[in-house]
């Protein structure tokens, strides 16, 4: 059953303990290499479940290993690390990103969230000089972050959907907030485009994070992600295209 917008969707968060400052975002979107980055951080750095978003009105999945079910948008912490992962696995229209992308910052304001790092991967023509990630920030993330960071910013272009409506509060409030994009490929997950990412994070956040095993883990979770990958595909009547030129 395909969403047809007559209805406005509600998000709500739930949560046991407080945010740390920075969130670590990875949503369901094209290859899938933000959600594997982020995804792959939360094995490698023991993170445990401290909160989840539900959703009404809009097509939803239900996530299930092992038999025993799970939310499909996760938090995750742990209380000596201050960085939050959020792993999103429903695919979000981009007619209700800035929906989503309310509640999600409604919510980091309302606890104390200083700044937001989203990972995602873009469809956009590139030769293989151009497998690197690039950054769209605002200019208090820029100026904390990537002062010293060997980190190019992408040159010109357009974000759409929740991407672009994170940004766009980060630019009319004290939220310091960065895309970190990188190119991909159709292939789900595209590990490649995750390992930028992870060693991206790394390089910025310093967490101790070994990207090498992340093709294993990729390995171990693609039968997975290509039956996400084909429920996104189902729903791609609303999809936002970053229109990003390098």
């Amino acid at each position: 059953m395909f969403w047809t917008g007559r209805r406005t969707p509600e998000f709500h968060i739930s949560h046991e303990s407080t945010p740390s400052g920075t969130l670590l975002a990875g949503f369901s979107s094209f290859g899938l290499a933000g959600l594997t980055a982020v995804d792959y951080l939360v094995s490698r750095l023991d993170l445990r479940e401290t909160g989840h978003i539900s959703v009404e009105e809009l097509p939803s999945i239900t996530p299930f290993e092992g038999g025993r079910p799970r939310h499909h948008t996760r938090l995750f912490s742990r209380p000596d690390l201050d960085v939050t992962a959020l792993v999103g696995e429903m695919f979000v229209p981009a007619s209700v990103g800035k929906r989503f992308s309310d509640a999600v910052l409604d919510w980091t304001e309302a606890n104390g969230v200083r700044e937001v790092a989203i990972l995602s991967g873009v469809p956009i023509p590139h030769g293989p000089e151009e497998h690197r990630t690039y950054y769209i920030a605002t200019d208090d993330y820029r100026e904390s972050r990537l002062a010293d960071a060997d980190i190019a910013p992408m040159g010109r272009g357009f974000l759409d959907g929740t991407n672009a409506a994170l940004v766009e509060r980060g630019l009319d409030s004290p939220l310091g907030v960065c895309v970190y994009v990188t190119p991909v490929h159709a292939q789900v997950p595209d590990v490649e485009a995750a390992i930028r990412l992870v060693e991206t994070v790394e390089s910025v956040y310093g967490l101790g994070v070994d990207a090498g095993p992340l093709e294993e883990f990729a390995a171990e979770v693609q039968q997975y992600y290509g039956e996400l990958a084909e429920r996104m595909e189902a729903r791609e009547t609303d999809v936002a295209e970053d229109r990003m030129y390098m």
